[in-house]
């Protein structure tokens, strides 16, 4: 593991070591508590039985947090969201906003997607022992005036249908956790979006933008920022499945594919991976990326090599699945920040300098940033410095002229 810098926060300490499956034991359990070990479902995570109609982004649920960033407030919510099917699912999170008057007009919204955590409810940043410590940039947001709402995801805090690196279930979460905030006048939150979200996150925040005009039309869209978005499916998977990284990860994707797509022909694990990846891709998505990072270990190390029996990226049905949920097929309607680590082994700069080419052949405003010698957990606490700035005035671009 990189020796990590004295003046870097928490959070990107966690990210490096749990992010690249390195391995920190102190810092896992520090972000860890509630997240794994000490889970129970407490009420606030229980869903109607019916789930009572209403229109996405519509509270179900708010409380207060404490200990929200100095001169904030907080709330964990739960919300009405929409799946890849189009049904009414609750979906969890945290809205965070300044405690200070609202300006005339309201305060934009930054709606946040977070990295890999894990897929189980217990693994939602929302039930941690600190909830904000996941959410990159927090302090810079809530003192430039931003309300922040924090997506947990489906099936992360609140029970429902899988939705790692599923494009539309995932983007239809970051942008209700938007009108959630919306839903809490104490917030002070205006209809004008900025989307911000950080490797899995990053994928959720693509869809959004591109998503936002249709499904969130009453929202103001005004840039989409992202930080080692997973943007490129097949490249990621092919680049990664050889090392425990790509296990994990793999398990993650692979489950929830099953499972969101179980009725398409040919849908099933035992169809893509090993009969031991497939017996154990189940398990492993039980385990949350933090906190339980050594069962996770003890499982995917004997898959290395032996996990996938053929390439994902050319077998049907996943080859058109991972296309589906692959952003970047039709051009982002506003700005685009993406920033990338030099040095990341995991989201590889090849394959976003990839995704940025198609975006900017399609004709969107990028601003492409890449950092020399940054990993995949610093990128986004690193491109902070050039993202506030971006934020308050998105545009410009870095594409090739022509």
């Amino acid at each position: 593991m990189r020796t990590v810098r004295a003046q870097v926060p928490l959070l990107a300490t966690v990210l490096t070591a749990l992010l690249v499956l390195a391995g920190c034991s102190t810092v896992e359990r520090r972000v860890g508590e509630g997240l794994a070990g000490e889970w129970t479902a407490g009420p606030f995570y229980e869903v109607p039985n019916p789930l009572p109609p209403g229109a996405p982004g519509t509270l179900i649920r708010s409380e207060r947090l404490l200990g929200a960033p100095n001169g904030a407030a907080a709330w964990r919510v739960l919300y009405h969201s929409r799946d890849d099917a189009g049904a009414d699912i609750a979906v969890s999170g945290t809205v965070i906003a300044p405690t200070a008057p609202a300006p005339p007009g309201g305060r934009t919204i930054v709606s946040w997607g977070h990295p890999t955590t894990g897929v189980a409810p217990r693994c939602a940043p929302s039930v941690g022992a600190d909830p904000f410590d996941l959410v990159e940039g927090l302090t810079d947001l809530i003192g430039a005036g931003y309300v922040v709402a924090a997506t947990d995801y489906s099936n992360m805090g609140a029970p429902g249908p899988q939705t790692y690196l599923i494009g539309t279930t995932s983007g239809n979460s970051v942008l209700d956790a938007a009108r959630a905030a919306r839903g809490l006048p104490e917030a002070g939150a205006s209809n004008g979006l900025l989307l911000w979200g950080h490797s899995q996150g990053g994928h959720a925040a693509l869809f959004a933008g591109e998503r936002a005009a249709s499904y969130a039309p009453e929202l103001a869209l005004k840039g989409v920022a992202v930080a080692a978005p997973a943007a490129e499916l097949g490249a990621l998977l092919d680049a990664d499945i050889g090392d425990v990284s790509g296990v994990t990860i793999g398990s993650y994707a692979f489950n929830a594919y099953a499972s969101a797509y179980a009725s398409r022909p040919g849908v099933a694990l035992d169809s893509i991976l090993t009969p031991a990846g497939a017996a154990a891709t189940p398990g492993m998505a039980q385990l949350c990326l933090i906190g339980q990072n050594d069962q996770l270990h003890a499982i995917a190390d004997p898959l290395i090599g032996h996990y996938v029996k053929s390439d994902p990226a050319t077998t049907e049905p996943w080859a058109t699945i991972l296309r589906e949920n692959t952003p970047g097929s039709v051009r982002m309607p506003v700005p685009l920040f993406v920033a990338q680590g030099g040095a990341d082994t995991l989201v590889r700069p090849e394959t976003t300098a990839a995704f940025v080419q198609r975006e900017c052949s399609l004709g969107t405003a990028v601003t492409s940033l890449v950092i020399p010698g940054v990993d995949h957990g610093f990128v986004a606490d690193d491109a902070l410095s050039k993202l506030l700035p971006w934020l308050a005035a998105p545009g410009g671009s870095t594409c090739p002229a022509g």
